[in-house]
């Protein structure tokens, strides 16, 4: 009995530390400056900036690890992309009210708009190839 509880105790404990490593990673991600071809969206510019094109819009936080850790991916996304479509971003700090307005109740969240309207949405942390997928196929 006293060892089987010896056991469960080292392997609470393990999973506990690498809980705390996991988490401390996360938190040292460093933040990555946007792609010159992202566009950064305001409640002021926004329906502007989504109206008669396809555009991908990432709803994220600086103070989100998974926010900056897609970061890079959206870099190349813009990167790959030509005129008919393109990336923004949408600080949800800044932007509150455009959030709520688009019902964004997780970060990061990425919201696929045509012509200004909603046409499919992820949330998380998502590669690369996965996003030029999806624009490709709306």
């Amino acid at each position: 009995m006293q060892t089987t509880m010896i056991i469960i105790g080292a392997v609470v404990l393990a999973i506990g530390v690498l809980i705390y490593l996991a988490r401390l990673k996360m938190k040292n991600i460093p933040v990555v400056e946007d792609h010159q071809n992202i566009v950064k969206l305001t409640n002021a510019n926004f329906q502007l900036q989504t109206k008669n094109k396809l555009i991908l819009v990432d709803f994220w936080a600086s103070w989100c690890a998974p926010c900056r850790m897609m970061a890079p991916v959206l870099n190349d996304v813009a990167r790959e992309l030509n005129g008919n479509a393109s990336v923004g971003k949408v600080n949800v700090e800044h932007e509150q009210l455009l959030a709520q307005k688009h019902k964004v109740r997780n970060i990061p969240t990425l919201v696929l708009f045509r012509n200004g309207k909603e046409i499919d949405r992820f949330v998380g942390v998502k590669s690369k190839e996965f996003l030029l997928q999806q624009i490709q196929k709306a």
